[in-house]
């Protein structure tokens, strides 16, 4: 016998007093159903879900519950007004004897419950709200990016915790590795109207472009048909006048048609200029330490960073990931050790708090009185690398309207306040990039963006982030920390942090815990005389050797273009300069390598 849906949306609409949000929605959310709910920043997922909630109601149509199911839904924001502690909030729902649960769940998304709800960050209260949900359980869960402030190992925890669950969920999400490992449908918001796909997020892309295709093959037959029937008219109207109306009337009709279309958005016009280059030595750490609050950051890391270097900082929430590259840029001083920054740096800051952003002003007024663009009070114009633009004219590159530009940033979704402040960094030179969490609330589109640009970038970048589909998209090195002051370098992304290391992120920490060169502790010895991280790194060595030997091959393949320094100087540097790293990086790694197999023998 079939089961009764969780929940139904009929012939949804709902305007905000503007244009219409939604119009004729209708969906259906089963037991079981696992699904991604996608769409362009400020294409109403959010305002869906509230739906979908009951949080918000539509202007017309219906929301139908089946009786006795529980539909849950974690607040992005939440109210926390009469609760002494994020624990308190959390339980709130729970009977006594439930509570436990809160504990349970606060341990895998790590948060401490007996928090202060005011004093707690946003992060905190996010994860609380998540905790009430997870610990509540209930039949339905709607999840609006519940990734976001999580760390990698919270993140795991999370995804293996519903793969679990008998709920359902339907999960908004900019995590692409997130949404691959949990769906099996889609939904996906587009100009108003909501799609379903039964297959999960890995095939969204696919199906999405076949719709689009079609959508252009259409539009491209009613053009077609329109110009002849309008030449028709043209030429032979006059002769045919009584009996032809109704061609006339179906001419009528085709344009209406045409005018009726939405067009689709197109993708920000983003792009980072590199400006005058670096010297190529960007930074130079030696015997780095530091400790902050009795807890130890690092502890003596070397570490040179080159011209043209994507290094990722990747570790659990509070490890001091932030901490390191402030340190880097010589804004932290170290306890120990020495930082020397290279020449001619011109350096931008994508800050993960947005605190760059003045959320009462207008995104106007947020342009406009920057002075590292060199504008302040009413000006309406900024410099954009160099170039005068009118700043609503530069706001709509980035996808903002002319009445977005006279609205307040507090009225932004996350994802358009992340593009802002892209908007904000992108219209200055640089040529050392630092990135801190970029990722957390934009949509797959514009993260697809801005790795491309990423790759195109002439200067250096310096990444943290969480999302790790994002990072093995970016990072050619990633420098792990994982407490105690270890903090160890490694080739590639996040895959290849992962193999070289030689376990899963979840393993037991006596096992996860490579020590940087500095450290003294001494190390539990194998019977083959190796201490266990060598035995590790002896095993991850021959990958990292075929990688760079691959990469010296792309790189040797790239140079013997006769044409290459002549039309584009700037990238025959580039590539000289890193075949000349990977070269001096497989040199290093196959002498470490015979070093440990003499030591093993």
């Amino acid at each position: 016998m079939a089961r009764a849906p969780l929940l139904q949306l009929s012939d949804i609409a709902l305007t905000f007093g503007g244009d219409p949000v939604f119009e004729d929605l209708s969906l259906v959310v089963q037991p079981g159903d696992r699904v991604a709910l996608v769409g362009r920043n400020g294409s109403g997922k959010s305002t869906l879900m509230k739906v979908m909630a009951g949080l918000v109601l539509p202007d017309s149509g219906t929301r139908v519950a089946s009786p006795g199911v529980q539909v849950g839904y974690m607040e992005q924001d939440p109210t926390m007004a009469g609760f002494a502690t994020l624990g308190d909030y959390a339980a709130s729902g729970l009977d006594v004897d439930e509570a436990y649960k809160v504990e349970m769940v606060a341990e895998g998304l790590k948060f401490d419950p007996a928090g202060d709800v005011n004093t707690a960050s946003g992060g905190e209260r996010r994860r609380a709200a998540l905790a009430k949900l997870m610990a509540e359980a209930p039949e339905l869960m709607l999840l609006d990016e519940p990734t976001n402030h999580l760390d990698i190992e919270a993140i795991a925890w999370l995804e293996q915790e519903l793969k679990q669950t008998r709920a359902a969920f339907v999960l908004i999400s900019h995590d692409r590795a997130f949404l691959r490992a949990l769906t099996r449908a889609t939904l996906w918001i587009d100009r108003g109207a909501v799609r379903r796909a039964e297959q999960g997020f890995d095939g969204f892309e696919e199906w999405r472009d076949k719709i689009w295709e079609e959508e252009d093959q259409q539009r491209h037959k009613l053009n077609r048909k329109i110009k002849a029937e309008a030449r028709w008219a043209v030429e032979g109207i006059s002769a045919r006048r009584t009996r032809n109306q109704g061609r006339l009337r179906a001419l009528q009709d085709l344009r209406a048609e045409k005018a009726s279309q939405i067009k689709r958005q197109g993708t920000a016009a983003m792009a980072f200029d590199g400006g005058s280059t670096s010297g190529k030595k960007v930074v130079e750490a030696t015997g780095l330490t530091k400790s902050f609050d009795g807890k130890q950051i690092v502890q003596g890391l070397d570490l040179t960073v080159q011209r043209g270097d994507r290094i990722a900082f990747v570790g659990p929430n509070g490890v001091g990931k932030t901490t390191l590259i402030k340190m880097l840029l010589g804004q932290v001083a170290p306890d120990a050790g020495t930082v020397k920054l290279g020449t001619n740096l011109d350096i931008a800051v994508f800050d993960q708090s947005r605190a760059a952003l003045n959320a009462d002003m207008t995104l106007w007024e947020n342009l406009a009185n920057d002075p590292e663009l060199g504008v302040s009070g009413k000006s309406d114009q900024i410099m954009v690398r160099g170039t005068p633009k009118h700043v609503v004219g530069y706001l709509k590159e980035f996808l903002f309207n002319e009445a977005q530009a006279r609205a307040p940033v507090k009225s932004l979704s996350g994802g358009e306040k992340a593009r802002l402040l892209l908007a904000r960094l992108m219209a200055r030179e640089s040529n050392l990039l630092v990135l801190d969490e970029p990722t957390n609330d934009l949509d797959i589109e514009t993260l697809d963006l801005l790795q491309d640009i990423l790759g195109d970038y002439d200067g250096t970048v310096l990444l943290v982030s969480h999302d790790r589909d994002f990072l093995d998209r970016v990072a050619t090195t990633t420098i792990a920390m994982e407490g105690n002051g270890q903090a160890v370098v490694y080739a590639g992304g996040w895959t290849d942090y992962r193999a070289q290391r030689g376990g899963d992120f979840l393993e037991s920490k006596e096992a996860s815990k490579p020590l940087a060169k500095k450290d003294k502790t001494p190390e539990k010895k194998t019977n083959a005389g190796l201490s266990f991280t060598e035995k590790h790194r002896l095993e991850a060595l021959p990958g990292v050797i075929d990688k760079l030997t691959a990469e010296i091959s792309k790189l040797e393949e790239l140079l013997a273009d006769p044409e290459l320094f002549t039309k584009h100087p700037l990238k025959f540097e580039k590539a000289t300069d890193a075949l000349i790293a990977r070269q001096n990086a497989l040199s290093d790694a196959e002498e470490e390598w015979l070093t440990l197999e003499e030591k093993a023998g």
